[in-house]
């Protein structure tokens, strides 16, 4: 213990001695114990007076004397103020020793531009300290401390944003930073930012020398790095094979499409393995290439995953090594084959256009041109194949007269050539000397130049002219028409009317041209005829799609007037209905239909009555003719000359009338529809013969020759005999009958592929042209020039039979030189009964 702590110590027990003994209070004993200590100038506290053994203290209680607290407090005091005065001065003196030595620090840190800002703990107001000036602008005005901390006025905006964040995350949650940056005036400075003895504080200084080297270096290496980080990235985003090799022909990167073209397991095995992608022959070429320092482009076949693909590879020499990339041209390629097929098949189309093409690029010259464009103008092919240029064209079709007459051709051929210019086609109509009228239409090609089309418009505009014309005719002809006429389109409303139209069906031409509906026309029209159904089929025969064909209709009106209504299909999809109004015609036709039916009635009768009338007549005529047989018979006795010669003439008469009575009935039958033919072999010859037996009274009587034309060998046909025979003697009695006397008439049969047929020609008078149709009708006989005056059946009768076997019968007649009337019969029977059933 030093010197003055034994003085304290003795001090201290002396009291404690006294006060132990009772010579004085406890009070006291302090008092003077701190007086003692006071005297010495020892630092001693109350803690120091009371630093006592137990024994002490318990010495001191013991002795019941208690020293006055007071005394004690004053002597503290007065020691306390002493001790103060003396500290005040150590601590100015040291204050003074720190002064100097911050001064020394701060001039030691602002040695070089910098600007310094805290912030205390709690406290948002920054101190700032530095040159502020190096961060901020020339302006003196400007150089307010204050807005150094307002980074956007001396950094750009990126800059200035990351300074804002840094800045907000130091004081907000003491994150401490580092920036190197560059201000809008192009200075290098450094941020830094730290948190330290609860201030926050920012440090900025400008950079230079090494350091400012080192942050160049260091921001650019974090550019670089960046940059490579994002062509990595880009390069395995790439859908397409990209890699680089080492200078030796390694591989030393490669991306996701290179390692998947590979089939590789990942970009690590694919530079382990060092894969190819592409074949060693299309290797070799671009390793000469690139050996060459020149880069390598080439289209070339690649199998991938079992399939040839076409690719763009395209590689260069880059520092020691090479990079490359494929790009996968198996769409392109067959894009641009298939471009080129379909430019082809353009221009193979445009070739057979009649449309004049010609297509110039934006140089101006003739890139394409069609032959219906070289037939247009009748320009030489070797002229066009040199692709002249649009002026040169224009200049030689000018001087050959070919294009329309310009007051001012070069003003002309400037406003045509603004097409090269504009945004849309124009359309113009040349008027050629030579009379053509030719339509062009100019087009800008969206890569430039222009594209021409030229029609010849003129045979077109000749043809508007007459359709025009033709309409006008058309219009003024439907309006003069006394038929009603109006056309419905597809769609059913009335297009076209005339007035005869809206006149007989009493509608307004208001209402018309309102183009009503078929439906609205039928409701107008209905006052005047309400027939549902027959509406309802003009309806259809209007608006239907399918089964368009014409409907003739029959109107009976109200007003008692018939009208009829045609509707007829347009080509165009539309519908024209016709209205005549037929009200005489069909009075005229009803007085007509009754006196025909009264006439075929009467004709009816009149064939009943010869029916019943021959039947009655053939019982009595059959008995005169027995009769007159049995008169003639020697066995019922001898007649007088004169009753010889009558009775002849009665069995010659009876005999006619029994010919005719059997041609009525023959006819009748026939009419009737009840006549059947007995088919069989006829032999030809003997027919012949059977027919000119039974004329051959008529023959010697008039001195006619009769002469048959016919093969020996002609055979047979089948055929009704009987009715045969029937019609070539009705055919030779009806020539006998009108050939002169010593002349000739002539049979004539002739077998052909599927007929025979018979002729008979006279020499006689000849029959007109306008009775010969006449000849074949009953009762009906050319009296003229015949010796025989019967009832006019043979060739009614003839014909019957010839049709019955399926045949035609046919007269040639020439007045004055005779009649040739022919008769076809059918060889087979069988297939003109199978065509009549």
């Amino acid at each position: 213990m030093s010197g003055v702590t034994a003085v304290m110590r003795r001090t201290w027990l002396a009291c404690t001695a006294m006060v132990r003994d009772g010579l004085v209070g406890i009070g006291a004993s302090t008092a003077l114990a701190s007086c003692a200590l006071a005297a010495d100038d020892s630092p001693l506290t109350l803690a120091g007076l009371l630093d006592l053994d137990r024994q002490e203290i318990a010495a001191l209680t013991t002795g019941g004397a208690v020293l006055g607290f007071s005394v004690v407090c004053a002597i503290l005091l007065m020691r306390n103020r002493q001790r103060a005065a003396r500290t005040e001065t150590k601590l100015r003196n040291e204050l003074h020793a720190l002064q100097t030595e911050a001064d020394r620090f701060r001039a030691l840190l602002f040695t070089e531009p910098q600007v310094l800002v805290s912030w205390a703990a709690g406290d948002k107001r920054p101190d700032i300290s530095g040159d502020t000036a190096i961060m901020m602008s020339q302006d003196p005005q400007t150089h307010q401390p204050q807005r150094i901390l307002a980074f956007g006025t001396w950094l750009p905006p990126e800059p200035a944003l990351r300074m804002d964040h840094a800045v907000d995350a130091l004081l907000d949650a003491g994150e401490g930073f580092v920036l190197n940056l560059t201000t809008s005036t192009g200075r290098a400075i450094e941020a830094m930012g730290r948190a330290i003895g609860g201030q926050a504080i920012l440090r900025i200084r400008e950079l230079s020398g090494l350091r400012r080297e080192l942050a160049e270096m260091t921001l650019r290496y974090r550019e670089l790095s960046e940059e490579s980080e994002t062509l990595r990235g880009f390069a395995n985003a790439a859908p397409f094979p990209i890699w680089a090799r080492h200078a030796d022909g390694k591989l030393s990167f490669a991306n996701v499409a290179y390692v998947h073209a590979t089939e590789a397991s990942d970009v690590t095995d694919a530079v382990a393995r060092n894969l190819e992608l592409l074949d060693s022959d299309h290797r070799a070429s671009l390793t000469r290439v690139l050996n060459d320092n020149q880069p390598f482009t080439a289209r070339v076949p690649v199998v991938i995953s079992g399939e040839r693909r076409i690719f763009d590879v395209h590689a260069a020499r880059i520092g020691n090594g090479s990079a490359g990339m494929a790009i996968d041209a198996s769409e392109a390629a067959a894009l641009k084959a298939a471009l080129l097929r379909m430019a082809e098949a353009h221009r193979r189309t445009l070739d057979q256009l009649s449309s004049g093409v010609a297509v110039f690029d934006g140089q101006r010259r003739l890139a394409f041109y069609n032959d219906a464009y070289r037939r247009l103008w009748d320009l030489d092919r070797a002229f066009l194949d040199s692709n002249p240029d649009d002026s040169s064209v224009l200049d030689r079709l000018r001087a050959a007269r070919k294009l329309p007459e310009q007051p001012n051709f070069r003003a002309w051929k400037t406003k045509l050539h603004e097409a090269y210019h504009a945004n849309e086609a124009h359309k113009d109509v040349w008027y050629l000397p030579d009379g053509r009228a030719l339509s062009i239409v100019t087009t800008p090609n969206p890569e430039g130049g222009v594209t021409y089309l030229y029609d010849d418009v003129t045979e077109r505009l000749d043809l508007a002219r007459r359709f025009d014309g033709l309409i006008r005719v058309q219009r003024e002809t439907l309006d003069n028409l006394a038929e009603a006429v109006a056309v419905f389109g597809s769609n059913g409303r009335a297009q076209l009317f005339n007035p005869s139209f809206a006149k007989m069906w009493r509608l307004s031409d208001e209402t018309l041209e309102q183009e009503p509906h078929i439906e609205m026309v039928e409701t107008l029209c209905r006052p005047l005829f309400d027939d549902p159904a027959v509406w309802q089929t003009i309806r259809g025969a209007i608006t239907s799609i399918d089964n368009r064909a014409p409907v003739p209709l029959k109107m009976e009106r109200k007003d008692g007037s018939v009208l009829a209504c045609m509707s007829m299909p347009l080509p165009d999809g539309a519908t024209m209905l016709t209205f005549q109004d037929i009200s005489d015609a069909e009075n005229v036709e009803r007085a007509l239909r009754e006196r025909n039916e009264a006439l075929e009635a009467a004709d009816q009768m009149k064939v009943d009555f010869v029916h019943h009338v021959s039947y009655e007549l053939r019982s009595p005529l059959t008995t005169i003719i027995g009769f007159a047989h049995l008169l003639s018979d020697p066995t019922t006795g001898p007649l007088l000359s004169k009753q010889a010669e009558y009775l002849d003439y009665i069995t010659t008469s009876t005999s006619a009338l029994l010919a005719i009575i059997n041609n009525i009935l023959d006819l009748a039958t026939i009419d009737a529809g009840a006549m059947s033919l007995n088919l069989g072999p006829i032999d030809i010859r003997k027919t012949i013969d059977a027919a000119a037996e039974g004329v051959q009274d008529r023959l010697v009587r008039d001195r006619i020759a009769l002469q048959i034309d016919a093969d020996p060998n002609i055979g047979s046909f089948i055929g009704d005999e009987s009715r045969v025979v029937q019609v070539l003697y009705n055919l030779l009695a009806n020539a006998v009958g009108f050939a002169p006397h010593d002349s000739a008439v002539t049979l004539r049969a002739a077998r052909t592929e599927h007929m025979i047929i018979f002729s008979v020609t006279d020499r006689g008078p000849g029959i007109p042209p306008d009775m010969q149709d006449k000849m074949f009708d009953w009762f009906e006989s050319h009296a003229n020039g015949s010796r025989h005056r019967g009832a006019g059946l043979g060739l009614s009768l003839v014909r019957s039979f010839v049709e019955l076997h399926g045949g035609k019968v046919r007269i040639d007649s020439t007045v004055g030189k005779g009649t040739t009337v022919s008769c076809e019969f059918p060889l087979d029977q069988t297939a003109h009964r199978n065509a009549a059933e």
